[in-house]
């Protein structure tokens, strides 16, 4: 089964790309609960911490697609590496500001302004996108790859700041990750052998890449989807904390994306001959179906196995969603595309993190399980009911990838 990746790591000059992404995810996974623990320790307030988690992550969705179009236009490095410094210099102030106990406003702003960076995964994607232009199954081999590093991340990311955090001070988590987040950025970007050519300015086709058929329904899709995410990570921190073990969200969080790597890893070695719709049909209608057992059980380690199994749906959900937003672009839109999809996850995020602060404080922390539930269901939903508008879009999308001999 694994054999099926090692091609990816015979491109020249791919390990070490790979390499730089694979810390800079670590770091990126590590943020949104590294904050949810710092201010919900430092200011006793799950509601302010979400609210501040989601503001970074709104300042995110809005930076990632206009970055993304910037570095399809002039290149990765050139675009990436000023903003990841930038990124890191207000992530640091951060910490400072709440080990200073300043108020509550100076960490939404510092905070929104570390969140205007590069997102590693598009543009990781999009190197890949090159690589394999002309090879669709070992494309599909590379985007899988790609979504099991994201989950891997997400395995070692939140347990390590929730560690941190709570072994150290408040504010080690995010330092951590911003560490992490920068040496890993600065890495990728000094892979110069794989950074995708630019498209000249006459050959770039007009307009934007949301405008393409199809690619706003699979975004849409991705905030139910990232609120499902953003819900599950307050959630485990209130829930543990309720039962009187908060380092134990760590646990949780990590089962969930655990599940979603292995399920990951199998998914890839797979070469699929259904179409990208209808495998997102069957995954969100997993995803939705598998979250439903949080409302019911009773017990860490019971919650622990639940979110286990729910998180084996998320990764053939996300694989599926970013291999179809990269095939309902043109190859000069494409990082720009991506970054649109995961805009869509992001915003999910943020609001899911934002209404699951709000319902633990006014329900509780298991109660607050319906937020994702009745997200799921509403992907689902939505990708049922236009189905069809989607699978002509993928359709219209493969035609265009067909190389011209």
């Amino acid at each position: 089964m694994l054999s099926a990746y090692a091609p990816l790591f015979r491109v020249p000059g791919a390990t070490r790309f790979i390499a730089g992404t694979s810390l800079s995810r670590t770091g990126g996974a590590m943020f949104g609960v590294a904050v949810i623990v710092m201010v919900s320790e430092r200011r006793g307030s799950f509601g302010l911490a979400g609210a501040v988690s989601a503001v970074g992550l709104a300042v995110l969705a809005v930076a990632g697609p206009v970055l993304g179009r910037l570095v399809d236009k002039h290149g990765q490095r050139r675009i990436a590496l000023p903003f990841v410094l930038f990124s890191a210099l207000c992530g640091v102030t951060v910490a400072a500001l709440s080990w200073r106990d300043a108020p509550a406003w100076s960490l939404f702003l510092f905070y929104g302004l570390s969140a205007v960076l590069p997102e590693p995964g598009p543009m990781s994607r999009a190197r890949w996108a090159h690589i394999y232009r002309d090879d669709p199954d070992r494309l599909h081999t590379a985007m899988s790859f790609e979504q099991v590093a994201d989950e891997a991340s997400f395995v070692l990311g939140p347990v390590l700041a929730v560690l941190v955090s709570t072994l150290w001070f408040p504010e080690a988590g995010l330092l951590i990750a911003e560490l992490f987040f920068t040496v890993g950025m600065l890495t990728f970007l000094a892979a110069r052998a794989t950074e995708p050519p630019v498209v000249p300015h006459a050959e770039r086709p007009a307009g934007l890449a949301v405008r393409r058929p199809g690619l706003l329904l699979v975004a849409t899709a991705l905030v139910m989807t990232g609120v499902i995410f953003g819900a599950n990570e307050v959630i485990a921190v209130a829930y543990a904390k309720e039962q009187g073990s908060t380092g134990f969200s760590s646990v949780i969080l990590g089962a969930f994306a655990l599940g979603s790597t292995l399920a990951g890893i199998v998914f890839g070695s797979r070469v699929m001959r259904s179409t990208l719709t209808r495998r997102l049909v069957l995954a969100a209608a997993a995803m939705f179906v598998l979250e439903v057992p949080a409302l019911l059980v009773d017990g860490l380690w019971p919650l622990a196995v639940v979110m286990f199994v729910a998180g084996s749906a998320t990764a053939p959900m996300l694989i599926t969603s970013l291999s179809l937003a990269q095939r309902l672009v043109p190859k000069a839109l494409v990082t720009e595309g991506m970054a649109i999809a995961i805009t869509g996850i992001l915003i999910g995020i943020s609001a899911g993190s934002a209404v699951a602060g709000w319902a633990i404080e006014a329900w509780g922390a298991q109660p607050a399980y319906a937020v994702p539930v009745v997200s799921g269901g509403l992907a689902l939903a939505l990708i049922a009911a236009r189905r069809r508008h989607l699978e002509r879009a993928e359709v219209a999308g493969a035609e265009e990838h067909v190389p011209v001999s």
